[in-house]
């Protein structure tokens, strides 16, 4: 076919009403008039001679052609920001963007400083955190919208044979205990205790209320019959509440060190137990890694994993420099992987 029936700025269009619901939202989330948008479809669907768009209800729905038409476009426009990004990587480093996705806590705690320290070394570079849930976190990352993210929930099974998932920290889940709580002035406290305790925590069909629930139970822990004073949607809500005394409550280490320094929580041990969660590095071993991405996976991600964990960055690097030299693009060699 000599002429394509269809524009990337078309496309651009298609995908923004699918997102936004209307025409009119499209068109403000592009910057364009309502008309222009209007436009584009009519001059797109004469083009393909189908109707994209079932106009009979008040939010735009795709047709079938259209959600088909949505779903090759997507793949046509995610690979051209990957070639866009490949184009720019020839500046080394002296431009280029790097996207790294997160889950809600590690998004919020951990990858900030990541981020910092990265920005420190290669300022030039333009960095973007995308903080989602988990299964969305690990779909942008299959689809090649995000380099790598690290996350800490379960990841959808249809994702296992894209995506390399690879363990990279331990996260530990502290009890915290308002400073005034009698259980604040012990050593250490017992599981039978907890049971009477008020708790606050985010709410039950969280993702990060699911992780924490299925950890503890790991521990012997049963949440089911913890005494539950309220539930919030934020882990900084939650830190509130318990420092203003209404509470105890089960939050991520990353997330108090402030709060401990300052002597405004108080982190209570429970004696014989350890409540840990597996951090995840994910990342697509068939898409394009940017030399961005492969500078922060050498330089920034060791800092703060397991020990023991260079092994897996040297597989990460020799995964990437199979893709890479498939498109022609030089790559670090893996044997500079410290």
């Amino acid at each position: 076919m000599s002429d394509l029936p269809f524009t990337l700025d078309q496309l651009r269009i298609l995908k923004a009403i699918a997102q936004e619901g209307s025409f009119k939202r499209a068109a403000d989330s592009l910057y364009v008039s309502q008309p222009a948008v209007s436009l584009q479809v009519q001059n797109l669907e004469r083009q393909l001679d189908v109707p994209l768009f079932d106009r009979g209800g008040r939010r735009a729905q795709l047709t079938e052609a259209g959600h088909l038409l949505l779903n090759y476009g997507d793949k046509i426009l995610s690979l051209c920001q990957e070639t866009c990004r490949a184009i720019e990587d020839l500046q080394n480093l002296q431009g280029g963007t790097l996207i790294v996705g997160a889950s809600q806590t590690t998004g919020t705690y951990l990858l900030p400083k990541m981020i910092g320290l990265f920005r420190q070394k290669y300022p030039e570079v333009a960095v973007q955190l995308h903080v989602h849930s988990t299964r969305r976190t690990a779909w942008s990352v299959s689809n090649g919208q995000v380099d790598l993210a690290i996350i800490g929930g379960e990841i959808p099974t249809e994702l296992g044979e894209s995506l390399e998932i690879v363990p990279y920290a331990e996260d530990e889940l502290a009890l915290i205990l308002p400073t005034s709580h009698p259980f604040a002035k012990l050593d250490t406290i017992q599981k039978e205790d907890l049971y009477k305790l008020q708790f606050i925590a985010l709410d039950s069909q969280s993702t990060i209320r699911k992780v924490i629930d299925q950890v503890l139970a790991r521990c012997d822990i049963d949440t089911r019959r913890f005494k539950f004073e309220m539930e919030l949607n934020s882990i900084e809500a939650i830190k509130n509440a318990v420092q203003s005394g209404l509470g105890a409550a089960f939050v991520s280490t990353s997330a108090i060190a402030k709060e401990l320094q300052m002597g405004v929580l108080h982190r209570t041990p429970i004696e014989g137990v350890v409540v840990k969660r597996t951090l995840w590095l994910i990342f697509n071993p068939n898409r394009y890694r940017s030399k961005a991405a492969e500078a922060f996976s050498k330089e920034i991600l060791p800092q703060f994993a397991n020990p023991g964990w260079t092994q897996e960055m040297l597989k990460l690097s020799q995964m990437n420099l199979v893709v890479n030299n498939t498109l022609d693009i030089a790559t670090p060699n893996s044997a500079d992987v410290r």
